[in-house]
């Protein structure tokens, strides 16, 4: 994406810093094959195929390929029945080769997402949304096995970008299971004053201009405008959509795919970067940090099973 001539923001490179923890897990995937001749295994789990369950499944392949983890790939058709699917997970439970299972969403109307969330061995939840990983993370104390991927990157990129979070002011945007909660949750921990903002929510931008940290998780293209932004802040775009190229979303402000669409994410990037202290891209900034979180997850559950 190119840069405005009077960008201030710092950008910070999801992708490299995801290289870099890439190349760590890397490094201790390899000692436990050779203390323990064993290796981490992740299973994702996809009912019902398509091409973006194939590029999905495509992406997690390499990812693990790089870092040494075995993939094992669950494919299940559209029409399986709930009792089919879970008993698959609880064969991959069962499997000592399967450190972790990720179940990817959403699911076919006639299957209950919590139902078959709440299966999966609390031990191998490697995606963090079993009951108990995430009611963990709501109470003051407790520690989950595991942290949501893409909220425990969006942290990774603070600490690891010298953002302080202890005693600052974050807002979110979003209220999802996925990000937008959890989120909240690790900011909380962490010792900053949390704000959600939603779709009910009054005057969201002075609440949000008031903001040091801004995690931006609504999935509306360019909805956080740069007059939003308060000066020096630091900004977390977690918004991934794909606009054509009729969207009345200027296309300067965007990036092309190769299928001929349009990337935005929930912060319009060319004035918030005039304004922010820190800002992440889309792509390139939160996406490779959920990659790595999730292969980080798988590690730390083989390193319970097998050894350190």
């Amino acid at each position: 994406m190119a840069l405005p001539s009077d960008q201030t923001a710092k950008i910070i490179d999801g992708k490299a810093v995801a290289h870099t923890i890439r190349l760590e897990i890397a490094e201790e995937v390899r000692h436990l094959s050779e203390k323990h001749g064993k290796v981490p295994g992740l299973a994702v789990v996809i009912v019902g195929a398509g091409l973006d369950s194939e590029t999905y499944v495509n992406m997690k392949r390499k990812a693990c390929d790089e870092v040494g983890i075995k993939l094992f790939d669950v494919d299940l058709p559209e029409d399986v029945s709930e009792a089919d699917l879970i008993s698959k997970i609880h064969e991959l439970n069962s499997d000592p080769e399967v450190h972790g299972i990720l179940i990817q969403l959403p699911l076919p109307k006639h299957i209950n997402e919590e139902n078959v969330l709440g299966v999966i061995s609390i031990d191998k939840d490697v995606d963090g949304f079993h009951p108990l990983n995430f009611g963990k993370l709501a109470m003051k104390g407790r520690e989950p096995l595991f942290l949501p991927c893409t909220p425990k990157g969006c942290l990774e990129l603070l600490v690891r970008s010298g953002i302080k979070i202890k005693g600052q002011r974050a807002v979110v945007i979003g209220r999802s299971n996925i990000v937008g909660l959890p989120v909240s949750l690790l900011l909380l921990k962490a010792d900053a004053t949390v704000t959600t903002v939603h779709s009910h929510t009054k005057d969201p931008e002075a609440i949000i201009r008031d903001a040091d940290i801004v995690i931006a998780a609504a999935g509306q293209a360019c909805m956080i405008k740069g007059d939003w932004i308060k000066p020096g802040a630091a900004v977390m775009d977690v918004g991934w959509l794909e606009m054509s190229i009729s969207s009345p979303v200027a296309a300067s402000e965007l990036s092309r795919t190769s299928s001929g669409y349009w990337l935005a994410g929930d912060v319009d990037f060319t004035e918030a970067s005039k304004v922010a202290g820190f800002i992440t891209p889309v792509p390139g900034g939160v996406g490779p940090m959920t990659v790595a979180m999730l292969l980080r997850n798988t590690l730390d559950a083989a390193k319970r099973a097998i050894g350190p």
